[in-house]
């Protein structure tokens, strides 16, 4: 049987003879029944039945030469090699160069056979681009595209922002570091040679097994990684805090199974369970209306509105009664009233409580009125109210420590002290606070 045995014409790009260790030359036999690596014998050995280890004289055998046409029948594949070689070394269109090197054929012939099948014949050009698709797949499913319209970070390795980011470097749409990242350490000794028993062949094999094994994992951990858009941690954390605290709850218990659902199918889960957990809330709400016997939404508003008329009532006979603590000392009656009158006009209050029974905490700060009241959400206004720090300050402060943390990748309780010049329990408040909403991470 005769097939192609090589792209190139040296003989010293192929194996010696195993029989004489001389350079083969075409025709030459080899052995459909040893290998690999390919046993070769040159027609002298052939001819007088050279038997070596396993290779028996009346083993099948194959023909290896290139003396047959195959995109021409006056060209043999000797000559189609012959002619591309000559082009590599003299370049395209120095036909007289391409000739005198080959010493076959013409400048004519040549240039002729060269533009008809290697130039416009419609089989290469479809190869061609089947294979510039096929490697973009392949690069499509092993690196991890950044889309940003900014230029793309640049963490120091080590830093917490790689870490936050699993080590992925946006420049390289790569890992700084693989999983499983020694893997290759246990190929790096193996080599198969022909006189390898068979157990020690097959245990070569089943190593080898194992590798693919460990990379397969390795590419199935870099798709869950990217289907589920875990590379930038700080985004995934403020998408999260969009929903409420029930359902964050629900979404740390259920991350372990989002990669077996599925980005889709987990996100639907958590938007169902969002959106029940809406309802059940208005059902509750609409049950009260119908327990106090409120029938149209019309009554639901006045409702709503006299109840918090009620519950402001409240805080205020609660304050009456805070005073008719104070009211037997009168060092400490007068030291409240004062506090209050600084209350009322918006101050941080400087004298403190004092009494017999010991230290007692201060009222929650009044924000009514108060310069940048409306840029707070609820959460920080209750901060604000707890610590008794005016809007604008604490705007002041988180800005300061957001951007310190950006530039450290992190931030330290002793690095925020040393930013704000406050009391230190504030700004333990203030730094809890902002670690617990996902504004700054921990160094």
């Amino acid at each position: 049987m005769e097939r192609l045995a090589s792209f190139s014409n040296d003989p010293f790009d192929k194996p010696p003879c195993r029989g004489c260790s001389s350079y083969l030359m075409e025709p030459y036999i080899k052995c459909a029944e040893c290998g690999p690596p390919p046993f070769l014998l040159c027609l002298q050995c052939f001819t007088r039945g050279f038997q070596y280890k396993k290779h028996q004289s009346d083993h099948t055998y194959e023909i290896m030469t290139s003396d047959f046409p195959v995109l021409d029948p006056s060209w043999t594949a000797q000559e189609e090699m012959a002619l591309l070689e000559a082009v590599m070394d003299c370049g395209f269109g120095n036909w007289q160069d391409v000739a005198n090197q080959m010493c076959t054929k013409a400048k004519e012939e040549c240039e002729k056979h060269y533009m008809k099948h290697f130039i416009n014949n419609p089989l290469f050009a479809s190869t061609l681009l089947n294979l510039k698709q096929v490697e973009e797949a392949q690069n499509a499913d092993s690196a991890i595209p950044f889309h940003s319209a900014d230029d793309p970070p640049r963490p120091t390795f080590d830093s917490l922002l790689s870490r936050d980011m699993a080590g992925y470097m946006p420049a390289r749409a790569d890992f700084i570091e693989e999983f499983d990242n020694y893997a290759e350490w246990d190929l790096r000794d193996i080599d198969f040679v022909e006189d390898d028993s068979d157990i020690l062949h097959a245990l070569k094999i089943a190593v080898v097994d194992i590798y693919h094994s460990r990379l397969k994992e390795r590419q199935r951990r870099k798709k869950i990684i990217r289907d589920h858009g875990l590379i930038n941690l700080r985004k995934f954390q403020i998408l999260e805090r969009r929903y409420p605290k029930e359902v964050q709850d629900l979404y740390e218990t259920m991350r372990r199974f989002a990669r077996i659902l599925g980005p889709i199918e987990h996100d639907k889960f958590i938007e169902s369970h969002a959106l029940e957990f809406e309802l059940r809330r208005e059902i509750k709400r609409l049950q009260e209306y119908r327990t106090a016997g409120i029938t149209n939404f019309c009554s639901a508003r006045t409702y709503d509105r006299l109840k918090k008329t009620r519950e402001e009532e409240r805080l205020k006979r609660t304050m009456l009664s805070e005073v008719l603590q104070y009211i037997q000392d009168s060092s400490a009656c007068q030291q409240w009233l004062s506090r209050q009158a600084d209350i009322d006009s918006g101050l941080s209050p400087t004298i403190p409580v004092a009494t017999n029974s010991g230290r007692r905490s201060a009222p929650p700060l009044n924000l009514t009125g108060l310069p940048g009241t409306e840029k707070l959400n609820e959460k920080e206004k209750e901060l604000c109210q707890m610590v008794r720090l005016v809007p604008g300050a604490y705007l002041e402060y988180k800005a300061a420590l957001v951007n310190e943390c950006n530039k450290q990748g992190g931030l330290r309780l002793a690095q925020a002290r040393a930013l704000i010049k406050i009391d230190v329990n504030k700004t333990r408040k203030i730094y809890d606070f902002l670690i617990r909403e996902g504004y700054i991470t921990k160094a």
